[in-house]
């Protein structure tokens, strides 16, 4: 049955996905010395990808399972790329991709997943969601009218239309946005991608000094957030099959520019929340329009630029806040209910939302880690004195 309020869940975790880093693989293209037609090939590899394995895994598990690209991972090729030829570059893609293969086809992945406990997974996703959130406000600066109202919409009719109060949040900006001349149609220029084809080759430099960091980075700050989404929305995956699968990916598409693909976490969010439909057992209708939009994105890849820049900015931040918003309470309430994980969790959530980054890995991992290094302390307290360690999850 069509829902309007699936599709514009898909297509608002698209968009946010593509504004949050199209940017940035423009630079680490350009990094690589890529031409404008290897760029566009890059984008084609990435849509294409990202939609198919968001497409396969959704349907196999009937869950919405959304996969991207690592935006990480195309911040650090942005620096790690620059005096590399296209071939090593493409070379490294292969690696990278080959090593998250093994690590899901090993089930590696799955057993770190299952000594996460849930409190943690909470935290860290609301800190990873928590400047969205806060994005709706900072853009009130800019373009008070719009902003406003779009956040009086979504107050009036969240109780009333929970399903269909995003959407209506949308075409409210949309109109308004137009109304005050802030969309650019005129610059959309509608072309399909061209993929093109980029020989490897291997450089036992690069591959350890730019396709280890790469596989880390990927793992630690998107596949483990992305399996935290999933196990903090109730969503019991297996994780290592979808590590496979998305590393399988990077392999057939990285001659072609995909340099990583991974589970997504913050758009995916977007495809959890209630108000993409009351029964969690149907919200995977979401992710399905999501690849979709994906494919649709990658087969146009040469318009993205400029279909961004017919958009304000202030509309996709405040779209992207106010889509986040019941997904961030629910991650802290779960967070902090238990008493015992409080401390483990509130510094999860802190040391994630501070945006830390140190030796390249994002501030989820190392969230995680001092979260962990908490919650291992206090079970530890627990037994010597209980005699047991009180339930982790």
């Amino acid at each position: 049955m069509f829902s309007l309020s699936h599709l514009s869940a898909g297509f608002i975790a698209v968009l946010v996905g593509y504004s949050s880093s199209a940017a940035i693989i423009f630079q680490a293209a350009a990094s690589a010395g890529a031409s404008q037609a290897q760029t566009s090939s890059w984008m084609w590899a990435l849509g294409l990808g990202s939609g198919l394995t968001t497409l396969l895994l959704t349907l196999r598990y009937r869950q919405p399972v959304l996969t991207a690209w690592s935006t990480p991972g195309a911040a650090l090729l942005v620096t790690a790329l620059a005096g590399l030829p296209m071939s090593e570059a493409v070379g490294v893609f292969l690696f990278s991709s080959a090593l998250l293969l093994i690590c899901g086809l090993t089930g590696w992945f799955d057993h770190i997943m299952r000594l996460l406990p849930g409190g943690l997974a909470a935290a860290m996703l609301g800190g990873v969601l928590l400047n969205f959130g806060l994005d709706l406000f900072v853009s009130v600066q800019t373009a008070p009218v719009l902003v406003i109202t779009m956040l009086t919409v979504y107050l009036a009719l969240r109780q009333r239309l929970p399903r269909y109060v995003i959407p209506l949040c949308l075409l409210t900006g949309l109109a308004l946005a137009a109304g005050q001349g802030l969309l650019h149609l005129e610059r959309l220029d509608w072309q399909p991608a061209s993929p093109l084809l980029m020989w490897p080759e291997f450089s036992l430099a690069s591959l350890i000094g730019v396709g280890i960091p790469l596989f880390m980075v990927t793992m630690a700050s998107q596949n483990v957030p992305g399996v935290a989404v999933l196990r903090a929305h109730g969503y019991e995956v297996p994780a290592s099959p979808l590590v496979s699968v998305t590393g399988f990916a990077g392999v057939l598409l990285a001659p072609f520019g995909g340099f990583a693909f991974n589970l997504a976490a913050i758009s995916a969010a977007i495809c959890m929340g209630p108000e993409v439909d009351a029964a969690p057992e149907r919200r995977y209708k979401a992710s399905l329009w999501a690849g979709l939009f994906y494919i649709l994105m990658g087969l146009f890849a040469a318009t993205v630029v400029s279909l961004f820049a017919a958009l304000p900015k202030e509309l996709i931040m405040a779209i992207a806040g106010l889509a986040l918003l019941g997904t961030i309470g629910n991650s802290l309430t779960l967070a902090l209910c238990d008493e015992h994980e409080r401390d483990a969790a509130l510094l999860t959530f802190m040391v994630t939302a501070s945006g830390v980054s140190l030796l390249g890995i994002g501030s989820a991992f190392w969230g995680l880690v001092v979260g962990g290094g908490v919650h291992w302390l206090n079970q530890l307290r627990l037994k010597k004195q209980h005699g047991h360690p009180r339930g982790g999850r």
